[in-house]
């Protein structure tokens, strides 16, 4: 048993949290499952409801469509016994239909008789005889056009109908489609969808439901025209969905696909963005494939029975995580206070080395200027002199790197650090252009020296020891861990094509090449001094400073 213990409390003192989190995962997972379950099974109940609203909707559009073929399948036995079609004889037809009760959604029924070539001038003489106005076949059939079926006749005779009079619906290949499949079948076919002629200029989707009328004819039969319904599919739909309301639903009818060219009617129920699971059905309304498109109410909280299940696995799961963590404080104060003295340890050791890497890189780069500026200097004070604006600029990058905790430092403040003397004079102009560049603290301080070196050369002979001289200073990135920075002197004294190598180029060119890691370009061009460098632009080192103190160490 003790063994058993120890080998316990060694898993949690091992894994302090993972444990306690782990028991809460494990809790949260099966409450998660649970959750998944009573929810799906929410989903699927809620997916056949919708199943059985769409199935009732396509319905009633159905009935609502056989209802209208059946009035049209016996006018075109009515029609089909007579040789001709007056409109007295239509008139009455269609009054003791009683449409006003029965025919709810259509916009009437309509006469269409077959008019071959040869035949358009005696249907424009019936028309003028029998109809209201000056009717007359429109458009004009083409020569290969077979035969026109313009509109004779439509009742009830009101004068949004009278717009469709005349019309020839042969000629357009949506209602031509829908009648040569109505002859082939001899069975009332919808047409796709249109925009009817009684709209006038009103884009409202519309279809027709076509029933061929034939008469005897040598050898078998012939087509005499077709009797027809127009309708409106918003119309028409709302009026099917008399017979089965739409509910708490957004419902949508196509035209055999769906997207916004081929809707035809649309009952929204919902706004759009409440719209959550979606039911598609296929429709037949008179030998033509409709879609009907079915949304339900997005559904984004919980079941009660949901809420209830995950409210007591949250508790459950609480619980054993808060005895876990009582279980686990002492081993873990142990643990802590032993951790605490080895991070101490370690943050000391990387102090030190992080200190003496620092002072070794500045006292090299001290050397490296006190032995060339000796090399270069004719007496002591000038020795003295150019070594002490040397020291300086290493100071003034320094007094940055400072600021920053010796974190990453602006090239614009280097820059401005060595330039600010020649900046405040009104005699020459210093411009500063570039965007925000960071740079780690051994590339600012290469940097500043390159810099001061420059400038103090402007200073004697370039730019800045004249009035009217332009020194530029332009830095810009080149991808994503390079910046090159170009110095450029104008309207200066005419640097001479040959000069001697001063101490300058040499620390320019060497010291700064070297600790930058790329080549420095200089040149010495007749308008002024130009030098480009490359720098990397990296993240420097970072390390604690102070490891903080556990609680369980404060008072030792």
């Amino acid at each position: 048993m003790a063994g058993s213990g120890s080998s316990t409390k060694q898993w949690l003192v091992r894994y302090p949290r993972a444990v306690p989190l782990t028991i809460f995962l494990l809790i949260a997972a099966i409450t998660a499952l649970s959750v998944y379950a009573i929810e799906r099974g929410e989903d699927q109940r809620s997916a056949a409801q919708l199943r059985t609203r769409a199935a009732a909707i396509s319905s009633a559009l159905e009935r609502r469509a056989n209802s209208s073929s059946a009035y049209l399948r016996a006018g075109a036995a009515l029609l089909a016994m007579m040789d001709d079609v007056p409109a007295s004889r239509f008139r009455r037809f269609v009054s003791e239909l009683r449409l006003d009760a029965e025919y709810r959604g259509a916009d009437g029924i309509g006469w269409a008789q077959v008019v071959r070539p040869d035949e358009v001038a005696a249907f424009n003489e019936l028309m003028q005889r029998e109809g209201p106005g000056n009717i007359r076949l429109h458009p004009r059939p083409g020569p290969a056009q077979a035969f026109s079926a313009p509109v004779t006749f439509l009742q009830p005779d009101t004068q949004r109908n009278r717009l469709a009079l005349g019309f020839d619906m042969f000629s357009e290949p949506v209602r031509r489609a829908a009648m040569l499949e109505a002859e082939r079948t001899a069975r009332p076919t919808a047409s796709g969808k249109v925009v009817l002629k009684q709209e006038g200029k009103d884009p409202e989707p519309g279809f027709l439901i076509y029933m061929p009328v034939f008469k005897p004819a040598p050898g078998g039969r012939a087509l005499k025209g077709f009797i027809y319904s127009p309708f409106n599919a918003q119309d028409f739909f709302a009026s099917a969905l008399e017979l089965e309301g739409a509910g708490n639903f957004s419902v949508s009818v196509y035209d055999q696909n769906v997207g916004p060219q081929s809707l035809l009617a649309q009952i929204d129920g919902l706004p759009r963005e409440d719209w959550g699971m979606t039911e598609r059905q296929v429709v037949t309304i008179a030998n033509h494939p409709w879609v009907l498109e079915l949304h339900g109410a997005r559904t984004d909280t919980l079941s009660g029975l949901s809420m209830a299940t995950l409210i007591f696995g949250f508790l459950v799961a609480m619980l054993l995580t808060v005895l876990i963590r009582i279980l686990t404080a002492q081993a873990m104060e142990d643990e802590a206070a032993l951790r605490w003295l080895e991070e101490q340890a370690s943050i000391r050791n990387s102090l030190t080395r992080e200190l003496n890497h620092r002072v070794k890189n500045t006292l090299a780069n001290v050397l490296s200027i006190i032995a060339l500026t000796r090399r270069r200097a004719d007496n002591l004070g000038e020795f003295a002199d150019g070594l002490d604006g040397r020291i300086r600029a290493l100071s003034a990058t320094h007094d940055l790197l400072t600021q920053s905790d010796w974190g990453t430092t602006p090239v614009r403040a280097v820059v401005q650090a060595e330039l600010l003397p020649y900046a405040q004079s009104g005699d020459h102009e210093v411009t500063l252009e570039g965007a925000e560049v960071q740079l780690a603290p051994n590339d600012a301080l290469s940097l500043g020296l390159a810099i001061h070196e420059l400038a103090t050369n402007a200073a004697k002979y370039g730019a800045l020891s004249r009035t009217g001289g332009v020194v530029s200073v332009v830095w810009e990135m080149l991808g994503d861990d390079l910046v090159r920075i170009t110095w450029q002197e104008r309207g200066g004294p005419p640097v001479p094509p040959k000069r001697g190598r001063g101490f300058g180029i040499d620390l320019i060119e060497k010291i700064v090449a070297h600790e930058v890691g790329n080549p420095v370009d200089l040149r010495f061009e007749p308008e002024g001094v130009s030098c480009v460098l490359t720098i990397p632009v990296r993240e420097p080192k970072r390390f604690a400073m102070r490891a903080p103190k556990p609680d369980s160490l404060k008072n030792l």
